[in-house]
């Protein structure tokens, strides 16, 4: 039985969608559910109506699930957001599709049958006597024990060896080279499930030296200096400016055999209190790119917490290369830290720039202090569209990779001290850490390099 009945679920999208008791937050606060439930459900209204909570028994078959993974894939939309459309009550079920589907293509989206396998799997033992042990020849007890023997120093050498993933055919050779003066190799083989071509071919290649070592060395090398922030395509960009000329599936490869994984992204604060003064239309149309610097601006406010005390970030983005021109942080999101973060950036224009600035429906932006300003300079003010956050997706794309790479992975003791790893990221960002949309370089090397003949 449903948690909360098709009428409550009614209630709170009438609720959010009346635009009367403030946004998905606080609505989800009145009615005792989560953001992210109020979320779903004010979605999936949109895109089926009052028959989206209606009870429902569904049962997908394979070409449907592929489908949908498709879909999801071609819009770049989320697992919510998929399921929304599709009216998919259990929106994790699609995240679970796509792990089988990575793993074993489409015949893994098929429906499981149901109930036990009536085939057992077959094992790689020699099959157990059903005579008594008093029955069976010397012969035949000398040859289980030996095997039971060879089995049991396999895998304690095996585990020893590998004790996480499934082992590989190389560590299975390893494995069985090193126990040939024990026992047979024949059963051995037989133990760990090796052809014997495929235990030479294993032998062979560890005999070999490692032609990419230095290219390996160089890899970790970057990936460490950046302390974990760049994946295998930054790094395949930072190999080649230090001269080396790579495939970035090679990367890749070699990444994942050495174990480095980049550091991934949650989210986020929101500033949206209704309507409390004047709202810009979308001017900006989710049009993220510029011709040149002081065309396009965005900005946004997000929340940092270090043990009960918090910490707000207002920066100024420009699309042009992506560079944080100026921002302000505060222990409270007050509006004195936006017009600082503004004023800030306006040192920044020429005396003829007047670029757009665009934000969310924020109550900073919305005050005739806020506009005022911008006035002052002639500047276009644009506003995403109420609870849109794609509308203003470079700024919340900035935000994740900020508290992904930086944030997260640390431990700080106090405000003061996030505030003087902020100002030192926002150096690393600007100056040093490359985008492969600006041809592998820094936002300030694209910004400042000479203008092509």
């Amino acid at each position: 039985m449903s948690k909360y009945s098709a009428r409550l679920k009614s209630r709170v999208v009438q609720d959010y969608l009346s635009g009367e008791r403030g946004g998905y937050g606080e609505v989800g606060r009145q009615h005792g559910v989560g953001q992210g439930t109020v979320r779903k459900w004010v979605a999936a209204w949109r895109a089926h109506g009052e028959a989206a909570f209606k009870k429902k028994y569904s049962f997908y078959d394979g070409p449907f699930k592929l489908k949908v993974l498709q879909f999801m894939h071609t819009k770049a939309l989320s697992c919510r957001e998929t399921a929304a459309i599709f009216d998919i009550r259990n929106p994790s079920a699609i995240n679970v599709w796509k792990r089988r589907y990575d793993s074993g293509g489409m015949q893994a989206l098929e429906p499981r049958p149901r109930g036990r396998s009536a085939k057992q799997p077959k094992s790689s033992a020699p099959a157990v006597s059903s005579k008594s042990d008093e029955a069976r020849t010397k012969e035949e007890l000398l040859k289980e024990l030996n095997y039971l023997r060879m089995e049991n120093a396999y895998l304690k050498k095996l585990d020893a060896l590998i004790r996480s993933e499934s082992p590989s055919a190389a560590q299975k050779a390893q494995v069985v080279a090193g126990l040939r003066h024990e026992f047979a190799l024949d059963g051995l083989l037989k133990v760990a499930g090796l052809a014997r071509s495929t235990f030479y071919y294993q032998c062979k290649a560890s005999r070999k030296a490692d032609k990419h070592a230095q290219l390996k060395a160089r890899i970790r090398s970057v990936f460490e200096q950046h302390k974990g922030r760049y994946g295998y395509r930054r790094i395949t960009h930072a190999v080649r400016h230090l001269g080396t000329v790579v495939n970035h599936k090679t990367v890749q490869r070699l990444m994942h055999l050495m174990k480095l994984k980049s550091l991934v992204r949650p989210k986020k604060f929101q500033a949206f209190r209704g309507t409390v003064g004047r709202v810009a239309p979308n001017v900006l149309q989710r049009q993220f790119d510029a011709a040149g610097p002081n065309q396009k601006w965005v900005t946004d406010i997000t929340e940092f917490r270090v043990g009960e005390r918090k910490l707000y970030l207002s920066p100024v983005l420009d699309l042009y290369n992506g560079e944080i021109i100026a921002y302000e942080t505060a222990t409270r999101p007050a509006f004195a830290m936006v017009a600082n973060m503004i004023k800030k950036a306006f040192r920044r224009l020429e005396v003829d720039d007047r670029p757009l600035v665009h934000s969310d429906q924020g109550w900073h932006y919305q005050m005739g202090a806020y506009q005022a300003l911008l006035s002052q300079r002639a500047l276009t003010q644009s506003m995403s569209r109420k609870g849109n956050c794609h509308d203003n997706a470079t700024m919340e794309s900035f935000f994740g990779t900020l508290k992904s790479e930086f944030f997260y992975p640390n431990r700080f003791e106090s405000i003061e001290a996030l505030q003087a790893g902020i100002r030192r990221y926002m150096h690393y960002y600007n100056h040093h850490r490359i985008k492969l949309k600006l041809k592998g370089l820094s936002p300030v090397m694209y910004r400042t390099q000479p203008l092509a003949a």
